[in-house]
């Protein structure tokens, strides 16, 4: 299996790579973890990926570029300098446009397929009704992938040696940071389209966080980074349109010392949206970052002194 990758540096320039098989996708995915914890706090990216296999570029009716709409551009970048800060970061190097980890296991549109797909798959959930299921039928804009239907054997393959090892990692991680620690929080870093498919739908803010309406996350949480974002000049919303994916729902579990929020920051703010080069606000945005993790560290510390105290 080749692989194209659009690369930071070169923008939307490929670069071809050899791989033999899923596993060796030179990797799918990368754990950071700091020499020196400041907290318990992980940051997430799994919608960053640019590494487009040849064989998925043959199969789709898109162009490169096209496809790229789907990904949260360089939103790896605003996180790759929190580890020396002291927090661990995770990136998916696949797209989200060729399986996507923010979905149920099996959320799988039967129409893409050439042979029926097994008992246990979702085919009803209102994300593949949108086309944008585990192995999305759409890029984000609404444009189908595929000139034709797939194996269903492909996709069962993508989520096999991507999808559940992903988790695996991510799970196992915070398992271990939650059993060091007594509690932990997973911030899961997106970015979002600066408009709706709707004409009726509002403008969007600039950031967005989702919480699961207070589910996934101690309400001090959302607090804290909502008035420091705010404090630095955007715009914040809560839980609209993006209440959090499944990551946001399944590790969210804040009675058992698990804490998630997604934050979804409007590509306008940082990013050309129709070339996909970065504005000049791009090195602010990565600065608010390095700001916003010491103010997530804190909620992290005030969560974890009663488990102290009670070990004590």
């Amino acid at each position: 299996m080749r692989l194209a990758r659009a690369t930071p540096a070169t923008q939307n320039s490929v670069m071809a790579a050899q791989t033999s098989s899923f596993g060796d996708f030179a990797p799918p995915f990368e754990i950071r973890e700091p020499r020196g914890w400041q907290a318990p706090v992980v940051f997430n990216s799994p919608h960053s990926g640019a590494v487009y296999p040849e064989v998925f570029l043959r199969a789709s009716r898109l162009d490169l570029h096209t496809l790229r709409k789907s990904e949260d551009s360089y939103v790896d970048e605003f996180i790759a300098g929190l580890v020396e800060q002291g927090f661990a970061t995770m990136q998916a190097y696949f797209p989200r446009s060729y399986v996507d980890v923010n979905r149920e296991p099996y959320e799988l549109d039967p129409r893409m397929f050439s042979g029926r797909l097994p008992s246990f798959a979702n085919t009803r959930s209102m994300r593949v009704a949108g086309g944008l299921g585990t192995i999305p039928r759409v890029v984000g804009d609404g444009h189908e992938i595929y000139a034709a239907p797939i194996a269903p054997e492909e996709a069962l393959g993508r989520i096999d040696y991507l999808y559940k090892p992903y988790h695996r990692a991510l799970r196992r991680m915070l398992a271990q940071v939650h059993r060091r620690f007594g509690a932990v929080i997973l911030v899961d870093c997106h970015s979002m389209p600066s408009t709706g498919s709707s004409r009726d739908e509002p403008p969007r803010p600039d950031v967005v966080l989702g919480d699961r309406y207070g589910a996934s996350c101690t309400p001090a949480l959302t607090f804290v980074i909502e008035t420091l974002l705010q404090d630095l000049g955007y715009r914040v919303g809560r839980n609209k349109p993006y209440a959090g994916g499944f990551i946001t729902e399944h590790y969210g579990n804040p009675a058992n010392g698990y804490h998630t929020i997604q934050i979804e920051l409007n590509r306008a703010v940082y990013l050309d949206e129709r070339r996909l080069v970065r504005k000049p606000r791009f090195s602010q945005v990565v600065d608010d970052f390095a700001k916003l993790a010491p103010a997530i560290a804190a909620v992290a510390r005030d969560l974890i002194e009663p488990c102290q105290a009670a070990a004590e």
